[in-house]
């Protein structure tokens, strides 16, 4: 039984040769779980679930099942159109996931009947709980706190994942504050954005779903569980070290290519991994980040 709190990892799903690398994915899911991760998020933004068919993401979601050792594993099932979610939740329940994980994807602007539409539909579908994404980067859809309130009452609804928080204390407790007031005490709170998961955490997130604890999981681990313990000051001095990685994120227009630059390097994904048009780094900002790596190594934030 999942609980939709601790430190919840999303996994990049590699290509090769314009389909799944199946044997990197299967492998990436195994190391993570081996470093101590709450639970395995397969199929999210990082996973790439809006360039893969059915077919492709059902298989996925078994792997990530068939590799966890065990822990729980939250399936994506975004998509368009309502018909093809629950199609993917079908899947999910098939793989043997613990939750899924739903975003308000949109081309045409959705309006919040639409979004309280889409998560009643799924959630008198589903068997499993269900996390609803606040992504508006990606979905193009923004959550106010009405909206999450409405969310927050539909039965089946177990955790709502949130954009990053301020990063003044303050400003972070104030605004998580706000959304728990609105989502009630059943349901979880988890914090995305890696740059902000200490802020989310110290102002009482219950969890943080991550992006890097799906490449680097000993390094996440490092960061959540001060942070999950109450311990700020020790996982706001990880989070200080970590600081030239967040960079990368904003300088590189987000983290998915970053995680796959770092994900070739280390050799878990063959080069050139994400989907096209997505072409990643150049050489040039590859060079960026196996600096960065390499002074983060040296400084001792990451494992040689």
């Amino acid at each position: 039984m999942i609980t939709c709190t601790g430190l919840s990892a999303f996994p990049l799903t590699p290509l090769r040769d314009d389909a799944v690398d199946e044997r990197a994915f299967a492998a990436q899911v195994a190391r993570v779980a081996a470093a101590g991760v709450d639970s395995i998020a397969a199929l999210g933004s990082t996973g790439i679930y809006p360039y893969l068919n059915r077919s492709e993401r059902a298989r996925v979601a078994r792997l990530a099942v068939e590799n966890a050792d065990g822990l729980p594993v939250i399936v994506g099932v975004g998509a368009l159109r309502t018909s093809h979610v629950l199609a993917h939740v079908d899947d999910a329940v098939d793989a043997g996931a613990s939750a899924v994980l739903l975003p308000a994807m949109s081309y045409h602007p959705l309006t919040d009947d639409d979004v309280v539409g889409l998560v009643e539909t799924v959630a008198a579908h589903s068997p499993l709980p269900v996390i609803v994404y606040d992504n508006p980067g990606t979905t193009h859809v923004t959550f106010t706190p009405e909206l999450y309130a409405q969310v927050a009452r539909v039965p089946g609804v177990a955790s709502i994942k949130i954009p990053g928080v301020p990063t003044e204390p303050a400003a972070a407790r104030e605004h998580v504050a706000r959304i728990r007031v609105a989502v009630g005490e059943n349901v979880t709170i988890g914090v995305s954005g890696d740059p902000f998961a200490t802020a989310g955490l110290a102002a009482g997130c219950d969890a943080w779903y991550s992006v890097i604890a799906g490449t680097l999981p000993e390094v996440a681990v490092r960061l959540a569980r001060p942070a999950l313990a109450g311990n700020a000051a020790e996982a706001e001095a990880v989070n200080a070290r970590l600081a030239p990685l967040w960079r990368l994120f904003t300088e590189m227009g987000g983290s998915i290519r970053v995680i796959a630059a770092i994900a070739e390097r280390l050799g878990i994904a063959e080069e050139s991994c994400l989907p096209l048009p997505i072409r990643g780094l150049n050489t040039h900002q590859r060079r960026r980040v196996e600096d960065v790596l390499t002074a983060l190594t040296a400084a001792g934030a990451l494992e040689a």
